[in-house]
């Protein structure tokens, strides 16, 4: 299939920060694309209103409580509709689909990526912990198959634009830039006392409150290296990650030869959502150019993993390996989630983490299935610690 043909997308996770702005981007071409399959976990009336809005085949509720009313409303235009895990991840293998993006946040968007590697299908991937929690996995599947990943995360968008015509073995290393969150200037003390509000104030970025959240702490910057690992079969020890707080730099490639190579463009997550659907043929527009007054005061600063222990995570997870990162990546979700609901302090989510991966038996070569146990394992275990979670800090093992 050529770009200039309708090409059919799954939206794995369509009422997301991410999903709405796909559906944006195929209103934007509707001649290029189309919205074959959207998919919620449990925003049932904005699932409701995007099907009636873009009619697609078959839109599925992950709440499978939530199956009927979605039914209901959208059994008189003849859309298919569908409940439960299950069914999200059949959803991603379907054979009038051609694109999935795998839109989701968290551990949910494993389970469909690998259904879409299963059937070939082209992905779109913007769910960083696919690769997070079981990179090796992944990796091993997509050389059996004909799928190929092209991410939708603005840092790997930018990497994957600077390699293109480039061998991995002139890459020196990977920069991947880091705006800093809203507390980028804090000091330890202060980062004690910030609030679930403050955290979801970005500087730069309107995103999803777990995504917001992962950028405060900066483990959304740990998983980035973790994915581009993954995603560019690039050593650890090549990837590194600096403070850019003007956020016009997503990333850069440093070559062997000592010239780098920067992709630029204004905080626009729509930017790299159209080079994934197109195959990485860019789709023009008319606004959302940088100008030149946009480049006169780039800044870089070296990040404090003192002050943001998440970020050291990724080293841990790398050198490691095993099912390291599925336990930092499962004990995260939950210790978020509490953040938010404002049970636990910020400075409690790292501690929350590192008592995971002191608890949770290590595995150096797990199967999916121990994947899936692994993850289990370490809700239950942090959840259980969160009462008991203090200031004291509690260091990596």
């Amino acid at each position: 299939m050529t770009v200039t043909e309708q090409k059919r997308i799954a939206i794995i996770g369509s009422t997301g920060s991410i999903g709405t702005q796909t559906l944006e981007t195929i209103d934007t071409f509707p001649g290029l694309f189309k919205a074959q399959v959207i998919t919620a976990r449990r925003s049932a009336d904005l699932l409701i209103s995007q099907a009636r809005r873009h009619r697609p085949a078959l839109a599925v509720i992950a709440d499978e409580g939530l199956y009927n009313p979605v039914r209901e409303a959208l059994a008189p235009l003849g859309i298919e509709v569908a409940a439960g895990e299950k069914a999200m991840a059949e959803a991603a293998g379907r054979d009038d689909v051609d694109t999935v993006v795998t839109a989701t946040v968290g551990y949910s968007g494993l389970e469909p990526t690998m259904e879409a590697i299963r059937k070939g299908k082209e992905i779109a991937l913007a769910n960083k912990e696919t690769l997070v929690v079981a990179g090796e996995l992944i990796t091993k599947m997509l050389t059996e198959s004909k799928s190929r990943i092209i991410p939708v995360d603005s840092e790997h968008s930018a990497i994957y634009q600077c390699l293109v015509g480039e061998s991995t073995e002139s890459v020196n290393k990977l920069i991947i830039t880091a705006s800093g969150g809203p507390f980028r200037t804090f000091d330890k003390e202060r980062l004690e006392t910030v609030s679930p509000a403050d955290a979801l104030r970005h500087p730069n970025w309107q995103m999803g409150a777990k995504i917001t959240i992962d950028s405060a702490t900066m483990m959304n910057k740990a998983f980035e290296i973790i994915e581009a690992r993954w995603l560019f079969d690039i050593e650890p020890e090549r990837i590194e990650a600096i403070i850019h707080p003007q956020s016009i730099i997503h990333s850069m490639v440093e070559f062997t030869d000592g010239a780098v190579k920067a992709q630029l463009g204004v905080p626009d997550m729509k930017l790299p959502i159209r080079y994934a659907l197109g195959c990485a043929k860019r789709l023009p527009v008319d606004n959302g150019f940088l100008s030149m007054s946009d480049l006169s005061t780039l800044t870089f600063e070296q990040p404090d993993i003192n002050r943001f222990p998440c970020l050291g995570y990724a080293r841990y997870a790398l050198e490691k390996r095993g099912n390291s990162a599925c336990i930092i990546n499962a004990a995260n979700e939950i210790a978020v989630d509490a953040f938010l609901k404002g049970r636990i302090k910020f400075t409690d989510i790292p501690r929350l983490i590192a008592r995971s991966l002191d608890r949770i038996p290590f595995i150096e070569t797990p199967t999916y299935a121990e994947y899936v146990a692994t993850n289990a394992e370490t809700r239950r275990f942090a959840a259980e610690q969160i009462t008991d979670l203090n200031s004291q800090q509690y260091p990596l093992t």
